[in-house]
């Protein structure tokens, strides 16, 4: 034993050496950053500068201010990254003391690690200069998160005649305040003025992995998985920066909120537990800081997890399977019970063949990340269970086996105590909901009922169900919109002019490796016809018949603006035989067509990737001799279905492209299923730019005559409702950048 400790002494005394080595290095490197302006003292000077009108020190002090934030953060990154580099904790290779208490052992131990510790802290003492060095009050910290120098700036800017940098301000100040009316009207004035560019209308606070991850969302909603791969594995590169550097800055001095700072007297290591308990829970909190925008009231679910989701399947649609792969067994890491996932991985799998796939394994980085932040939340649920630090855990993912059975069992009781007290009072509101409801449903249901219901237009179209019938408001279904030889005819020339992947950019399966989807465009089957490949009359009846939809849309639903064609594609799914067993995926999830929508939190963000311009969407179905196929519309949480629709030839579906018609199609099990899908927009700016051409092309092709659609007379009596039918009907629809 005697000779242990001393061997123990002998490395402490080495270790002590090395330390005061590095401490030393650190000291001679300290940061040229003690003497930078004060931020609060910067943005005071600025505020003083915007009350007396003095525009150019207004620009000054913010300016210099957010620069000096800026520098603040920096030093103190660069120095917990490089002390924490040249003074690692190193573990001891040594065997556990014996609980002898006469051994040494324990004591040497301790010592080398507070002298570790010391060395650390002295680093970066010396780095950082005094822990009062660079305060930031907690009321100038929140100014520079609500990005209020901006708010200053851009009256300055403009004021002094720099209207890109005013423009650059307003915006960055409106994305972290979208509410703000005021800011937005100076938006709507700038964009009126000479001079002003598009691309001056940017966020000069954008973080780079969320501005990279927008994109490449964005970019894989319009089918563009080859520059989607490339800005979605970008993001994932600035994610491990920017949560590096979140973590790091979570090293801070303690917060002794909850408690009185002077009869906190927590002995020496229950002040170090509490203190580092608060560091890994901030730590852990990046994982809501980095998937946060502020245009966004709440966070990305599951942020990182679903790069790799998009990715998977970006990947595949670019033909690489083995990437496909990877990125589906890293997405697999975080929920291994996913179902679709783990059919997806079978089917990589069988393209690849099982024994190269068996090779293959998550990212490193992925599995690195979840080791450390497992072994992060272990800690805090214990620290939950015995001192009763709270800890709300940001992750989903995180398997049920990490939290200690007592605090399982706390919290189950304490979530079914919650739901049951949430059940009363909900119980209760919707009783007084419920009466007030009644008094104002039936006057909004028949004044809803009174703006539908116009004219069909056509002799033979007839109205099969309504929004009463649908049990929603702005839908309608219709059947007879066209012959059974014009369904044979436009099926006809799918089959001739369609293309393996039109829309997609080739891609033979866009939505789900189970269906085959081929499509054409109005414009392009006028083309094939011009050309002589396919059947011009029939490319002809392609485009009367959008054309005769859109007609009685805008009569149905009594618009007082004209519909015009944001998007129209003439499309086939055929079933993948061998690829529907034991398939459990849709043809197409539940969506809403004008926005993002999320079930879980019962809302729907009308923001881009969004087609946010459709306002109406309509389908034709060409023929139901196929399985499956069912469209159906649902409530905003995706799950309660309100509605089913068959498709049979002649029969469309029609309805307002917003929240109140969220919709979804189930799988395609067999055979194949063709439709017509148009979206509508009634703002004229975005009309479809191929509309206008084809419009073009047919008034060359067609005389007058040929080019005017004939037009029934309007029935002289407008239907009743029809009857509720029993038969419960359904349908689906596939579009290029959405599916209906």
């Amino acid at each position: 034993m005697a000779a242990r400790a001393s061997g123990l002494l002998t490395a402490l005394l080495a270790a002590a050496a090395a330390a005061a080595a590095a401490a030393s290095r650190a000291e001679g490197e300290s940061e040229a950053g003690w003497d930078v302006a004060p931020p609060d003292l910067l943005f005071a000077e600025g505020t003083a500068a915007y009350a007396r009108g003095d525009w150019a020190g207004v620009v000054l002090s913010m300016e210099r201010a957010l620069r000096s934030r800026a520098a603040l953060r920096a030093l103190r990154l660069r120095c917990r990254t490089r002390c924490a580099a040249e003074l690692p904790w190193e573990l001891d290779p040594a065997p556990p003391p014996s609980p002898s208490p006469a051994s040494g052992a324990a004591a040497l131990r301790d010592l080398r690690f507070f002298g570790a510790l010391l060395h650390r802290a002295a680093c970066l003492r010396r780095c950082l200069g005094p822990p009062a060095a660079h305060a930031l009050s907690e009321e100038l910290e929140l100014e520079f998160r609500k990005r209020s120098p901006y708010n200053y700036l851009q009256v300055a800017y403009f004021k002094i005649n720099k209207l890109e940098k005013a423009v650059a301000a307003a915006h960055t100040f409106f994305v972290g305040n979208p509410e703000h009316m005021e800011m937005q009207q100076n938006l709507d004035y700038y964009q009126t003025m000479s001079g002003v560019k598009e691309a001056d209308f940017k966020d000069l606070e954008a973080k780079p992995h969320m501005h990279e991850f927008r994109l490449g969302v964005r970019l894989y909603s319009e089918e563009q998985p080859h520059e989607a791969v490339a800005h979605l594995e970008a993001a994932l590169r600035e994610y491990v920066v920017a949560d590096t550097e979140c973590r790091a800055l979570c090293e801070g001095p303690y917060d002794y909120d909850g408690y009185n700072y002077l009869e906190y007297n927590a002995d020496l290591f229950r002040a170090l537990s509490d203190h580092y308990i608060q560091v890994l829970s901030c730590k852990q909190n990046c994982v809501t800081e980095l998937a946060s925008h502020p245009s966004r009231e709440k966070p990305f679910e599951d942020f990182l997890p679903s790069h790799y989701n998009y990715l998977q399947f970006a990947y595949y649609n670019i033909g690489n399977y083995t990437q496909a792969i990877e990125c589906a067994k890293t997405y697999l890491l975080f929920f291994p019970n996913d179902e679709v996932m783990n059919q997806n991985l079978a089917y990589y799998t069988a393209m690849v063949g099982e024994e190269p796939a068996r090779f293959i394994s998550p990212r490193e980085s992925a599995q690195e990340y979840r080791q450390r932040s497992l072994l992060e939340k272990e800690l805090l649920f214990f620290a939950y269970d015995v001192f009763g630090i709270p800890f709300v855990d940001p992750d989903s993912w995180t398997p049920e086996e990490v939290i200690p059975k007592r605090l399982q069992e706390k919290q189950k009781s304490e979530r079914e105590t919650a739901v049951r007290i949430s059940q009363e009072i909900g119980n209760l509101m919707k009783e007084i909901e419920t009466l007030v409801e009644e008094k104002t449903k039936e006057s909004l249901d028949v004044s809803r009922l009174t703006r539908e219901g116009g004219p069909l237009l056509y002799e033979g179209i007839n109205l099969t169900m309504n929004s009463r019938v649908l049990n929603g408001s702005q839908r309608v279904v219709m059947d007879g919109v066209i012959s059974p030889e014009e369904c044979r005819e436009l099926q006809r020339l799918t089959n001739a002019a369609a293309t393996s992947g039109d829309g997609y950019r080739g891609q033979t399966s866009p939505h789900t490796p189970s269906e085959k989807f081929y499509g054409v465009t109005v414009f392009k089957a006028l083309k094939l016809g011009q050309e002589g490949r396919v059947p011009l009359q029939s490319a002809h009846l392609y485009y009367n018949v959008t054309e005769k939809v859109r007609r009685v849309m805008e009569s149905y639903f009594r618009l007082d603006t004209p519909l015009y064609f944001s998007y129209s594609h003439l499309v086939c799914r055929t079933a993948i035989e061998e690829a529907q067993a034991e398939r459990k995926d849709s043809s197409h999830p539940v969506h809403v067509d004008n926005c993002i929508l999320n079930a879980e939190a019962l809302v729907c963000i009308k923001e881009p990737p969004a087609y946010t311009f459709r306002d109406y969407s309509a389908i034709l179905y060409l023929n139901g001799d196929f399985d499956g196929g069912t469209f159906y519309f649902t409530e905003l949480d995706a799950k309660t279905v309100t509605a089913e629709v068959q498709p049979q030839c002649g029969r469309a579906v029609g309805f307002s492209s917003g929240t109140e018609n969220p919709h979804g199609v189930k799988a395609v099990t067999r055979g194949q299923r063709c439709a017509i899908a148009l979206w509508f927009t009634l703002d004229a700016r975005h009309s479809e730019r191929d509309r206008v051409q084809a419009d073009d092309l047919v008034r060359m092709l067609f005389s007058p005559e040929e080019v005017d659609l004939s037009q029934e007379q309007p029935q002289d009596t407008q239907e009743g409702p029809p009857q509720p039918v029993e038969e419960s009907l359904s349908g689906s629809e596939v579009g290029r950048k959405d599916e209906l």
